[in-house]
């Protein structure tokens, strides 16, 4: 006989607790968050904090539980509680159109600002005021996918552990450190004093990338600022950089998206630092 979900009802205490995670409040009251699909899970699987494992609970579908036994098992070797759980449940806990038939409990990871200062990063994302979580998440990924040693989630901008950013960073979140709640000015003062290069991202820039490239000005240790998806950063926050720096348009188009200049911007100083591209 094959494996008989455990969880039939949606109104089972433990869903009800875990599908309250949806609503920020709930967060940050249970420093608990949910990540959903296969990649998310396993990572999280994988992934310690000083204060022991990352994945707390896991809710599966018997036919998830079958197709990714290599993930159930990291989670419970990880010492996750794992619950097996009918498609309704899933549904019901899920954030997503169609659920992948895993949803993990995790325990928030967000580091001191003052720790990731401490090591002394080379190149660091400072979102200030992205407000859309799908272009937080994406940011997060392209960080992480540049090699960069850190993100900074400003006061200003969307929740990390929002449901759609945990999605869109495909697995990312566990994978660098990131601190949150960071007032804007603080982040850029405490960035400079750190040794740290501070580099607001707006189309209006007076430098443009091509040019700081070219010059050799790219690579020191750095950090890049990005603002909202609409407006772009606003006057006293650009104020607040070194310098305000605009990613070049060769062509017709009108502007670059957040998360696109993004990766231009985070890419061109990763492959500057390691030349040794600098001046």
């Amino acid at each position: 006989m094959g494996a008989v979900p455990e969880l039939i009802s949606p109104r089972s205490p433990r869903v009800s607790a875990t599908r309250r995670l949806a609503k920020r409040n709930f967060r940050g009251k249970e420093r608990l968050f949910l990540a959903e699909g296969p990649q998310a899970v396993r990572e999280a699987a994988g992934h310690r904090t000083d204060s022991g494992a990352t994945l707390v609970e896991l809710f599966t579908t018997v036919e998830a539980a079958e197709r990714y036994a290599d993930i159930v098992g990291a989670a419970r070797e990880s010492g996750a509680r794992v619950h097996l759980a009918d498609e309704a449940v899933i549904a019901d806990i899920s954030t997503t159109v169609t659920p992948q038939g895993l949803v993990g409990v995790c325990r928030f990871l967000d580091k001191p600002f003052a720790e990731i200062l401490a090591a002394r990063p080379r190149l660091v994302a400072v979102l200030a005021h992205v407000r859309d979580p799908g272009n937080a998440g994406t940011v997060l990924r392209c960080a992480d996918a540049a090699g960069a040693d850190a993100v900074v989630f400003t006061d200003a901008s969307v929740d990390l552990y929002n449901p759609k950013a945990v999605r869109a960073s495909v697995g990312s979140h566990f994978h660098l450190p990131v601190a949150v709640g960071v007032p804007v000015e603080e982040a850029v003062t405490g960035l400079r004093e750190a040794g740290v290069r501070v580099l607001a991202a707006d189309g209006a820039g007076d430098r443009d990338l091509d040019d700081e490239l070219d010059h050799g000005r790219m690579g020191t240790p750095t950090a890049w600022v990005f603002g909202n998806e609409a407006w772009g950063l606003p006057e006293e926050t650009r104020a607040l950089a070194d310098e305000v720096v605009r990613v070049p348009i060769h062509g017709r188009a009108e502007s670059l998206n957040l998360a696109t200049a993004a990766a231009v911007c985070l890419y061109a100083s990763a492959r500057a630092q390691r030349s040794g591209n600098t001046r």
